[in-house]
């Protein structure tokens, strides 16, 4: 047989690339004659460069940024063996993960470092950069990301002038990793929803979606843009806001759901091609599978392949069953449901290696 294995993290636990590994080698436990291609995937946020990175043909750069409260650090970035691409995952430099809980700090939280990188990237000559906005600690509407970049931004006074910006990002071509479509404000919007997860408190909600209310007035008349009730502005803090105003100054600019791009720059529909079987999975299959996770994306393009797909999770749900077998998808757990979390979090690869032997025996 010829086998996809095509993963997401399950986030905490294992990378991706953990978990292709896993299943693999559980697998050629059981048939060590198959053809077994593992390309691991993510969504756009932590985890999405180490997913592209397996898939070969990139070098791994670092760049001087700056974390999200204002500390310099040293992040990654993928360029392309011809120099042209870059992938920048804003969680490098930007994410929650950066930041130790006792550290949190939502209203101080910048973007700062993802500024850093994408110019870094534009200092070494690419012109198109795929950019991963999951993960994220700030809630500053990107403003520091554009103050990164050349912007000048006086937000005691709500005025933007971006007659410094980059002249380089005229021709950049910028594909965003965007899974979220929330506006920029209100009660649906990225601090009232994403800051508490931030470490932002009620009173700091409010106070956060103050300052984007301010922010959205002062750049939208900087841009002539209104985009502060578009799909996706509230995502990543209102990362997604910034970048939508931007549109008019950048080469070409796309939001698309991260699992696409992550595909795309891993290589998958080459793998996909001639696949007998394609097995992926992620922490948990379950309600939010159904609303474009990894696992309901890979099985989407096996389905349109027709080629049969099987979801492995760390937990599976009767919502995520459904979600999976309405795309003709199985979904199948890693290991016993009655085991405890933390007892199937501590087994790491462990379960992931006997589910791979499992399926593969159950091959004809």
């Amino acid at each position: 047989m010829r086998v996809l294995i095509a993963p997401d993290s399950y986030k905490g636990t294992l990378t991706s690339v953990e978990v292709a590994r896993a299943l693999a080698a559980g697998w050629w436990r059981a048939r060590p004659s198959d053809v077994v291609l593992l390309v691991p995937l993510a969504d756009g946020g932590e985890g999405t460069l180490a997913a592209i990175h397996a898939a070969g043909g990139w070098t791994v750069m670092t760049a001087a940024a700056r974390d999200p409260l204002w500390r310099p650090m040293r992040a990654p970035w993928l360029q392309s063996a011809d120099g042209s691409r870059a992938v920048v995952e804003m969680a490098a430099a930007s994410g929650l993960s950066r930041v130790a809980p006792e550290e949190r700090d939502a209203q101080r939280a910048s973007s700062l470092g993802t500024g850093d990188l994408l110019r870094a990237a534009l200092d070494a000559g690419v012109r198109d950069v795929v950019l991963g906005i999951g993960g994220s600690a700030t809630t500053d509407g990107g403003a520091g990301m554009l103050g990164a970049l050349g912007a000048l931004i006086d937000d005691g006074l709500g005025l933007v002038d971006l007659a410094g910006l980059d002249p380089r990002l005229a021709s950049l071509r910028l594909s965003v990793a965007c899974d979220v479509t929330n506006p920029l404000l209100g009660p649906s919007g990225a601090a009232a929803v994403y800051g508490p997860q931030k470490g932002a408190t009620l009173d700091d909600v409010a106070v956060l979606d103050r300052r984007l209310h301010r922010w959205a007035d002062a750049l939208e008349a900087a841009t002539g843009r209104s985009e502060r009730d578009a799909p996706g502005a509230g995502a990543a803090g209102g990362m997604g806001f910034a970048l939508l105003c931007l549109s008019n100054l950048l080469g070409s600019l796309e939001l698309r759901p991260g699992v696409d791009l992550v595909m795309e720059a891993a290589g998958f529909a080459s793998a996909l091609a001639g696949a007998d079987l394609v097995v992926t999975g992620e922490g948990r299959i379950d309600a939010q599978t159904a609303f474009g996770k990894t696992a309901l994306g890979v099985a989407r393009r096996a389905q349109a392949a027709g080629v049969r797909c099987i979801a492995v999770g760390g937990g599976v749900t009767a919502e995520g069953v459904a979600a999976l077998a309405a795309v003709g998808a199985q979904a199948v757990p890693a290991s016993d449901p009655q085991l405890p979390l933390a007892e199937a979090i501590a087994a790491g690869a462990a379960p992931l290696i006997a589910c791979g032997e499992r399926l593969a025996r159950l091959e004809p």
